[in-house]
């Protein structure tokens, strides 16, 4: 796994520290890219001289706030070397916590996409009473297209199979209502090239379906996929926050929650966004995650748990055979004579 050691607003000592753990806990090898003697110095202190961590020098970082087109520019930053590194084969799999934009734009500009996709998206999940749902985009792609939003729904449904083990996965379309009449230009379009798609379907889905357990699969375009997130993860903690506030108000409520502790942690587990790691980046050539710049040493080691079954699965290769599948499915019927598509 290259990791990115200069990914993420609390500092190189929190990446070594959950690159360790997936090391230690995981049974995978790692590659920290940053500037050597900072990451080797730091992975001394923290007593991780016997794992299977190698250091990779990179001298240059990527603010957090910098801009794309600047960011892109720095060949020797962190982001880049470490993508390289899967480009060139040193390494199955890329995880940072750092800058979401360059590392999209990065991974687009030195892996490429995948032959059969346009627009590579980030893929989310988050928990209902019978297991995950996965979204995407959500962030990667503001402004979408048809055509986009069709490669979305091919690739979080190959994505869900492989990772999520879902059989038959059911494919949502976000919109403002379940009728098909319902929601924008872009939405109409989209509803109508996925009824013909030959995926599982299910038509135009609300945002209450992000947790119904009624779709397996959510698409959507970046924007709206980046606010229905963030805003899911803020509910989550302002409800544990509630929860806890009311739990400490009497003494026979902290004597409930005492006996409660065990549900309480394993709910925190369900709902907390740590436990997740990160968005694999769905359509370059490459395994690619990444994650929240918040990440703590729990979400360094579970990114890395992400983008090494993202690589085991092989989920890019299907992506492309299923892809390529469908245009020729579209260009037969394209070509097929009135009355006989």
């Amino acid at each position: 796994m290259a990791v990115d050691a200069l990914g993420g607003d609390y500092g190189l000592g929190v990446v070594v520290t959950g690159t360790m753990a997936a090391c230690h806990e995981l049974g995978v090898k790692a590659i920290l890219v940053g500037p050597r003697d900072e990451v080797s110095a730091e992975l001394e202190r923290q007593g991780g001289g016997t794992l299977p961590i190698e250091v990779v020098d990179a001298p240059d970082a990527v603010g957090m706030a910098e801009a794309v087109t600047r960011a892109t520019l720095k060949k020797r930053s962190s982001i880049h070397l470490a993508l390289e590194l899967v480009r060139d084969g040193a390494a199955d799999a890329f995880f940072s916590a750092g800058n979401t934009a360059a590392c999209w734009t990065i991974a687009k500009l030195t892996l490429g996409t995948l032959d059969e996709v346009d627009r590579p998206a980030l893929a989310a999940v988050v928990p209902h009473l019978g297991g995950w749902t996965v979204l995407l985009d959500v962030g990667a792609n503001a402004n979408c297209k048809a055509r986009h939003l069709e490669e979305f729904a091919v690739m979080g449904s190959l994505y869900t199979r492989a990772v999520y083990q879902v059989e038959n996965p059911r494919v949502g379309l976000m919109s403002v209502g379940e009728e098909e009449t319902k929601g924008n230009e872009l939405t109409k379009e989209v509803h109508e090239v996925l009824k013909g798609s030959g995926l599982n379907f299910v038509g135009n889905v609300e945002g209450h379906d992000m947790f119904s357990g009624d779709v397996d699969v959510i698409v959507m375009d970046g924007f709206t996929g980046n606010v229905a997130l963030k805003a899911s993860e803020s509910l989550a903690e302002a409800m544990v926050g509630l929860i806890r506030e009311e739990l400490g108000k009497t003494l026979l409520r902290r004597l409930g929650a005492f006996l409660a502790q065990g549900a309480f942690r394993a709910l925190k587990q369900r709902i907390d966004p740590a436990e997740h790691g990160g968005a694999p980046l769905l359509g370059v050539k490459g395994c690619c995650v990444i994650g929240h710049g918040r990440s703590n040493p729990i979400a360094i080691k579970h990114g890395i748990r992400v983008a090494a079954a993202l690589y085991r699965t092989g989920v890019n290769q299907r992506i492309e055979t299923e892809l390529r599948a469908l245009s020729r499915r579209k260009a037969a019927g394209a070509s097929a004579p009135a009355g006989t598509a």
